[in-house]
């Protein structure tokens, strides 16, 4: 089942380059940033196949459909969170389910997670995976922070020794939304309490096709965003101590292949989303690190630095940095107006073709819900 995505962004330049677009919502914001926290619980027995395969392709989709709201100008920070359940090779004492991921700014970990997850038929424990989401994640307090968990699964909600009642009730509580995701017909959704689990979380009942692609059209920009989606990932300089930046380096990479080999447009969502606040690396690279006041190039220690800066003098280390912020500015104004471009081309290829709207499926399902609860929260499309 799901459990939210929450992403968090906070960069300040403390390199002398001009803002990017990356960078333009955030020099309107002042100290705080609003939240988004999405925990994403997806069973994981034998049949869920597509389920998991529907998640993988669209999560840079879903995230997409984040990045496009503010609150007062402010994007928010993202984080999103993920636990499997109904897998029999996990002990019944944990109840066959698992924290994947806790809540995280770091997608690109998010979508490793995804792509490493396999299905193994077990007992599909609604309550439980719901009630372990709420303890075992660290929610924010704020009231005006969205937080949501979405779950996905196909047997009866009412499985396990935890009562999806109060496993529910416990997150309405702690101000979070629950979403359920019945992966078949509405009425065996219905009747398996899918429904009823939604409403007394305060939050949205859907039946989804998990065997069905989304539809994804083609456009005329889709060639050049996977283009600067890849000289996007070039402007990335991993640092840190113990090889923590180039072990990040090289799960951006994996997550860029990964994205291709997915199919349909995969990958094109994903460079858009690397593009936008929402994509954080602070931790890691070396550019946005220096940007948010967290490192200063000409002052690290050689053992924090990459192999091809350790021979450079100290103004070199500046320069090769804000080289790499230029250019990185330089493709993120460009994919901001392809994004644009391409939206458009979307919107109005599916007003002429019926057979080009969307379909009945998992992604389709959380950004519906996310637009509107999104709202609820003071969150607006950024125009």
């Amino acid at each position: 089942m799901l459990r939210t995505p929450l992403l968090t962004v906070t960069l300040l330049c403390a390199l002398a380059v001009p803002a990017s677009a990356h960078e333009a919502v955030q020099a309107v914001c002042s100290g705080h940033h609003p939240r988004v926290q999405v925990a994403i619980l997806l069973d994981t027995s034998n049949s869920m196949d597509g389920l998991i395969g529907q998640a993988k392709t669209e999560l840079w989709r879903i995230v997409n459909e984040i990045a496009r709201y503010q609150r007062a100008g402010c994007a928010p920070d993202v984080e999103v969170g993920l636990y499997e359940y109904g897998k029999a090779s996990i002990p019944a004492g944990e109840g066959y389910l698992r924290m994947v991921s806790p809540l995280t700014t770091n997608l690109d970990k998010i979508s490793e997670a995804l792509f490493a997850l396999q299905t193994n038929g077990g007992d599909e424990y609604c309550g439980m995976v719901i009630d372990r989401a709420v303890d075992g994640l660290a929610w924010s307090r704020d009231p005006d922070d969205y937080r949501a968990i979405f779950i996905a699964g196909n047997e009866p909600f009412t499985q396990g020794r935890v009562d999806y009642r109060e496993a529910v009730a416990k997150a309405r509580k702690n101000g979070i939304a629950v979403n359920t995701i019945h992966c078949g017909g509405m009425d065996e959704g219905i009747a398996g309490k899918w429904k009823d689990g939604a409403e007394l979380g305060r939050g949205n009942f859907m039946a989804i096709d998990q065997d069905v692609a989304q539809t994804s059209i083609a456009t005329p920009y889709d060639a050049e965003i996977a283009q600067l989606g890849d000289k996007l990932s070039e402007t990335y300089i991993g640092y840190g101590a113990g090889g923590k930046g180039k072990v990040a380096k090289e799960r951006q990479m994996a997550q860029d292949v990964n994205s291709k080999k997915a199919g349909g447009s995969a990958s094109i969502e994903r460079a858009m989303a690397k593009a936008k606040p929402v994509y954080q690396a602070q931790d890691w690279d070396l550019v946005d690190a220096a940007k948010g006041g967290k490192a200063a190039p000409a002052k690290m220690a050689e053992a924090e630095l990459p192999e091809e800066m350790k021979p450079m003098s100290a103004p070199q280390r500046e320069a090769y940095v804000q080289g790499k912020a230029k250019d990185r500015e330089t493709i993120q104004k460009k994919l901001a107006e392809l994004d644009k471009q391409r939206r458009k081309f979307i919107e109005d290829a599916k007003a002429k073709s019926a057979a080009a709207g969307e379909k009945n499926t998992f992604d389709a399902a959380m950004r519906k819900t996310l637009k509107s609860q999104m709202s609820e929260k003071k969150f607006q499309e950024a125009k």
